[in-house]
């Protein structure tokens, strides 16, 4: 296809006062250039391209209505903001989108007064909404504020907690729901359009409200029936009931990419003096504009760099395969001979390889939505009745259910197995989805068994340890991206629960590596011989329980041992020392070091330039060792070069 990408409207913009006093006409000529920009953008940079595609009307709208930053936008997850970032300041560094240094791919506080609440993780824009619409009208500083939510994020309970407490009060909210999956509205039209734009209006608002006041004064019977037969009517033309049971004020659905609905009703809200919350039903199409996108919105939600015209994507050619795909093999040759177990994702089949395992078992797949609590305790209803379900979910995500982790499945020691993808470090996604907390949060809960493989060919064992692990939950944490390229078995071994390997023998320096870690151990061993320092290098498999044996080991046998994680403080090399000062371990000469992600967040980068600023490479495992045997003039030298 082709695309102009000449943006003459466009290049006049340089935040959204600009565009207050464009007419109808020309906030459609903005629209387009903006989306042609976005595609031109996301081309060259990758990034969320469908989502942002589908709400680039919407965005024109709501800048164009609403006196943006002093009214409050609010984007739900954040994945559709790149329009946003353009209108408002930032289209000049769009070319850093998602790398080092450059602006992140989600909305971020600290990046623009534009963006009054970071967001990447789902269904938090209501509440934060909702807590901006008191705070305004607590100080006396009255604002617009509204919140964007996908229909996909509705799925979660929060969306629901913070419409039940915000239909509760007076607080003024706009909540606009960007319906692009055809999951919850009907047909749009002309017909919906002149209904959405009479409800919105203010005389028709304020008639309703007088006569809510007025049914007050009859009998309850007669207050009863003019209820009921307002919701009848409303829930005919709109099927907005259960949003008004909630206690919001609903209008909808309306056609997301037609500025001349959009505009109106818009504006008949933002001049409503009438107290309460109210939600815009909006219908948009995740990709509209551009037909790649359009015809394949799953494949567009994430995407690399492409070439504009094809729509190919320009995905680098694997050297093995991710540990995402190997993790969904193991898991299919180990259902195929025990038809107990089944598998649980929310909302990210895809992300997690379960829609592979759903290929073979759809009846032994379940994809519960964006809803990881939900998720966790319907494993263990699962597992309660002697299913093995295996919960694959992103360890960013899982700290969304970790009550139901502890109450739901840890004290009732039921065998629900956690399958915990993108662990450690995620690049380009930043902070947000950066697995840095779960061997910390799973390690401090008695009986539960936490492995992490150190290549793919250990994932494969570990996912049959624990489909053969009845006696209580297990997890197995590995990270994004590719393995290390070894031979993989059919199928993997089940492994002696607690005990970890030493992969080759030294006599000075002991080296305790968790996951995949062990591979940057390796290189640091290789280092530390050249300088004549015998190393052991040991592969934990199991963050808890911990191999008493193996530690005891290393302890009697070396001057210095090292754990090394990829993972926040409190993990497992603080199990690891807590059990060394009990046992005495540490009483003598031995010099325990232990290496961790550092105390603060790391923002979107190369994979590799973060464990560089993370001081978790070779380089500075070998400068922990040379400082703990005080050469620190030569620890320095080491990673030096590597800081320059």
């Amino acid at each position: 296809m082709t695309i102009n990408f000449e943006t003459p409207l466009l290049d006049t913009v340089g935040k959204p006062a600009d565009i207050r006093d464009f007419t109808l006409e020309q906030l459609k000529q903005l629209a387009t250039e903006l989306r042609n920009d976005t595609i031109r953008t996301v081309s060259v940079t990758g990034g969320h391209l469908g989502a942002s595609l589908g709400v680039v009307e919407l965005t024109v709208a709501i800048h164009h209505i609403f006196d943006t930053p002093t009214d409050r936008l609010i984007w739900d997850v954040g994945h559709q903001c790149y329009p946003h970032k353009i209108l408002t300041g930032r289209r000049d560094r769009m070319s850093t989108l998602r790398q080092g240094g450059g602006l992140s791919g989600f909305t971020k506080r600290t990046e623009s007064e534009y963006d009054p609440f970071g967001a990447a993780h789902s269904s938090t824009s209501i509440s934060a909404g909702l807590g901006m619409a008191v705070a305004a009208e607590l100080s006396g500083k009255p604002r617009n504020v509204i919140s964007v939510i996908g229909d996909g994020s509705m799925t979660a309970g929060m969306a629901y907690e913070a419409m039940n407490n915000a239909g509760s009060m007076d607080a003024r909210l706009i909540v606009i729901l960007n319906d692009n999956d055809m999951s919850i509205a009907p047909p749009v039209g002309a017909l919906n359009n002149y209904l959405s734009r009479l409800i919105s209006s203010k005389p028709f608002r304020s008639m309703r409200h007088f006569a809510k006041d007025v049914m007050k004064k009859f009998p309850r019977t007669i207050e009863e029936a003019a209820v009921k037969l307002d919701e009848y009517a409303r829930g005919m033309v709109t099927g907005g009931t259960l949003f008004e049971e909630l206690g919001f004020y609903y209008v909808g659905p309306i056609d997301g990419h037609n500025l001349e609905h959009l505009l109106p009703v818009l504006k008949n809200l933002r001049d409503d003096s009438e107290p309460g919350p109210v939600i815009i039903h909006v219908v948009t199409e995740k990709g509209h504009g551009y037909s790649h996108a359009e015809q394949s919105a799953d494949k567009y939600h994430g995407v690399s760099k492409f070439d504009v015209v094809t729509g190919k994507q320009h995905k680098p050619t694997p050297n093995a395969p991710s540990y995402t795909g190997v993790f969904a093999k193991a898991l299919i040759a180990e259902a195929e001979e025990d038809d107990k177990i089944v598998s649980i994702t929310a909302a990210m089949p895809g992300g997690t390889g379960i829609d592979k395992f759903a290929e073979r078992f759809p009846e032994r797949a379940f994809d519960v939505g964006i809803a990881e609590q939900h998720g966790v305790t319907f494993a263990a209803g699962l597992a309660s009745e002697g299913y093995k379900p295996f919960a694959a979910i992103y360890s960013t995500f899982l700290q969304r259910g970790y009550d139901q982790v502890v109450h739901d499945v840890v004290i009732q020691k039921l065998p629900v197995r956690f399958a915990i993808d993108r662990a450690g470090y995620v690049g380009a996604d930043g902070s947000t989805h950066c697995g840095a907390f779960d061997l910390a949060y799973l390690c401090t809960l008695p009986d539960i068994v936490v492995m992490a493989p150190s290549d793919e060919a250990e994932l494969m064992h570990m996912t049959a340890t624990a489909a053969a692990y009845d006696d209580g939950p297990s997890a197995v944490r590995y990270p994004r991206g590719e393995g290390v390229g070894i031979e993989l078995p059919a199928k993997g071994e089940v492994l002696e629960i607690g005990k970890g390997r030493i992969i080759n023998e030294g006599s000075a320096i002991a080296i305790l590596s968790i996951g995949t870690m062990l591979k940057e151990t390796q290189k640091a061993a290789e280092e530390l011989a050249t300088m004549g320092l015998s190393t052991t290098v040991a592969d934990a498999r199991f963050a808890k329980p911990l191999d008493h044996d193996l530690i005891r080991k290393l302890a009697g046998n070396h001057e210095v041992i090292v754990t090394i994680e990829e993972g926040a403080a409190g993990g497992f090399g603080a199990h690891v020392s807590q059990f060394m000062l009990n046992d005495g371990l540490l009483d003598g000469d031995l010099k325990l070091r232990i290496m961790t992600m550092p105390d603060r967040f790391l923002e979107q980068d190369k994979p590799d330039a973060q464990m560089e600023t993370a001081g978790l490479t070779s380089g500075h495992i070998v400068a922990n060792v040379l400082s703990a045997l005080g050469r620190d003039e030569e620890a320095t030298a080491r990673i030096a070069p590597q800081r320059a």
